[in-house]
């Protein structure tokens, strides 16, 4: 008998893969999450029944949420991970030896605990000296904090359950608050191709265009992901993620990646004229 794993990306669109075996599974008071091992894609996290991450194509996303800003900015000393349960962006994160603390806010502790078992891929940093884990409300965490950061990764899951509250006015605004005088927000931006995804996005970007005089988009193709196109937002007080990146000093480091580079740095800030609409309609 196959088994297969399934995710309804619309009403009209799935995507499948083909299971080994399921590896875990569990109810927390937030959400359920699931591990399957798969013939494609390898070892994937899903909560909820969606995808959050597999062994294939998780550098994608890390090495995108990550370096980015590490690359616009070289002097980053601490940083904030709200959510980001997996460890991918806290591995990509430790690579940076000029990195000093890394505090990783997770709501959800069997995420981090069944990844820790069965997705070391993602989650073998998460006992680096300079990593401290709150297995807390990261929306409450940043709230009353002020200069505290100088780069705060929001990597959430999609703005429904415990990832609804990241995605509003007021914590942004917090996250303003938390950051030094060049400090970088970078945030999970949802997808621009299919109507909800979109929505969502559209909403957002509306909402940290008021809050941060710098607010840009810059895109990923990630292929489990809805329709396979992707997006983070790029918001900072100071620093713009063009005009103010150092290649120089990113190919210094000489860390070897396989997605990220600097020509796709600046290319990944190139986005489609539907992409452009979506964020100039102000009626979002």
């Amino acid at each position: 008998m196959e088994l297969w794993y399934t995710e309804n990306h619309t009403d009209y669109a799935r995507f499948s893969m083909k299971v080994k075996q399921h590896l875990f599974t569990g109810q927390s008071d937030f959400q359920r999450v699931d591990i399957i091992e798969t013939y494609e894609f390898g070892k994937v996290l899903t909560i909820d029944g969606l995808v959050m991450v597999t062994e294939k194509d998780e550098f994608i996303y890390h090495e995108m949420i990550a370096h980015v800003p590490l690359a616009t900015n070289p002097n980053i000393k601490k940083v904030l991970v709200i959510g980001g349960g997996d460890g991918g962006t806290v591995r990509e994160l430790t690579r940076h030896h000029s990195i000093e603390k890394i505090d990783m806010v997770e709501i959800d502790e069997m995420v981090v605990r069944s990844c820790q078992k069965h997705l070391p891929i993602t989650s073998a940093k998460l006992e680096d000296e300079r990593v401290t884990l709150y297995f807390e409300d990261g929306i409450q965490f940043v709230e009353g904090k002020e200069n505290r950061y100088d780069l705060i990764i929001v990597d959430s899951t999609d703005p429904i359950g415990p990832g609804e509250g990241l995605f509003t006015t007021e914590f942004y605004q917090n996250c303003y608050k938390a950051l030094t005088s060049e400090g970088i927000l970078v945030n999970q931006n949802e997808s621009p191709y299919y109507d909800r995804d979109k929505r969502e996005f559209q909403r957002a970007n509306k909402k940290i265009k008021r809050i941060f005089p710098i607010c840009e988009v810059y895109q990923f193709h990630m292929p489990t992901y809805p329709s396979g196109h992707w997006l983070f937002g790029f918001a900072s007080k100071k620093l713009h993620p063009i005009h103010d990146y150092q290649p120089e000093s990113w190919v210094a480091l000489q860390l070897k990646t396989k997605y990220y580079n600097p020509d796709l740095h600046k290319g990944a800030f190139a986005l489609p004229t539907y992409v452009k609409e979506l964020i100039n309609n102000e009626e979002a």
